[in-house]
């Protein structure tokens, strides 16, 4: 039964952040601009903040919890900050916008690596993992959803549920939201009423700067203790998260579960004794991840609902 434990706390590791990235896609995509960037602005989201958490640690000036929640707002700013680099190219010069987020994605890594060889002559940033939490009180003490849910956990995870929580409502149950989605689908229309499309999504795409910047944080905490200008592909995962998702968060919510455990198999199958035991050779179980994206795309592409206006430049003047 620990193993099972250990597998579904695994699991809600890897899948939180790819919620999070994925609703962050969701995000400026329902707004109508192309997101590509996600895995760039994880890249400098996780190192801003793991960077800031490398230097408290080191001074003593925080610890604990509040340097986790504080860090947070760190690669929440730094996400949104860069995602701006996109918008401004996608938005206000009509650049493509994949090629926009390709660029973000390329530059990202490279400054984190030049910006942390010249602060401490190592690219890779350091970090004492002193967030996890043994057992939630109360909480960790109910049997079965104890273990789960309440032990050996981080506040991340929770705080991805509650990003859930919130986007839903936004995204469906606000006069932003609707706002959003109408940029998304018909600009034009959405601009005879007087709503203002460029700002709309540059809302958009500066929440999705935001959420990327914290799933960047989220997933190297669990997983590591140490931060190397790599996210793993996360944000092309989400960015599949996202479609397979059909860009709806309760939706998003059960593809970013799905992928999570294709990930969790791929990393932990060495103590599960039938998938340690089976002969199958190790880079197979590494290849699950990717493999099932493919086949999941593949299979369901052509259901996508994706905003009808998603990609395409918007210009007021030509209307």
């Amino acid at each position: 039964m620990s193993i099972v434990f250990f597998l579904f706390q695994q699991t809600m590791f890897f899948s939180i952040p790819l919620l999070i990235v994925a609703l962050g896609g969701m995000f400026s995509e329902r707004a109508g601009v192309v997101n590509i960037a996600l895995e760039g602005i994880m890249v400098i989201g996780a190192f801003s903040s793991i960077f800031f958490i490398n230097i408290m640690q080191k001074t003593g000036a925080m610890s604990g919890q509040p340097l986790l929640l504080t860090a947070i707002l760190v690669a929440a700013l730094a996400g949104g900050l860069y995602s701006l680099l996109h918008a401004y190219a996608a938005i206000n010069m009509s650049a493509n916008q994949v090629i926009s987020g390709t660029a973000l994605n390329m530059f990202a890594p490279a400054f984190a690596i030049y910006t942390a060889r010249m602060i401490q002559g190592l690219q890779q940033v350091q970090f004492t993992n002193q967030f996890r939490i043994s057992s939630v009180p109360v909480l960790g003490s109910i049997p079965v959803l104890g273990p789960m849910f309440f032990q050996n956990t981080y506040i991340t995870t929770y705080i991805g549920i509650l990003i859930l929580v919130v986007s839903t409502f936004v995204i469906n149950k606000t006069r932003f939201g609707l706002r959003l989605r109408a940029c998304g689908e018909h600009p034009g229309a959405a601009d005879s009423v007087g709503i203002n499309v460029y700002r709309i999504r540059y809302a958009g795409v500066f929440i999705s700067g935001i959420l990327g910047g914290i799933g960047g944080l989220v997933f190297v905490i669990p997983t590591s203790i140490n931060f190397n200008a790599d996210v793993a592909g996360y944000g092309f995962l989400a960015l599949a998260v996202l479609i397979f998702g059909q860009w709806r968060p309760m939706k998003i919510l059960v593809a970013a579960f799905f992928f999570g455990t294709a990930k969790t198999i791929a990393s932990t199958y060495a103590i599960v004794p039938f998938l340690a035991n089976s002969g199958v050779p190790d880079n197979i179980y590494k290849m699950i991840p990717y493999v099932a994206t493919l086949i999941l795309l593949a299979f369901t592409s052509d259901k996508s609902a994706a905003p009808k206006a998603s990609g395409e430049p918007y210009d007021k003047g030509a209307r």
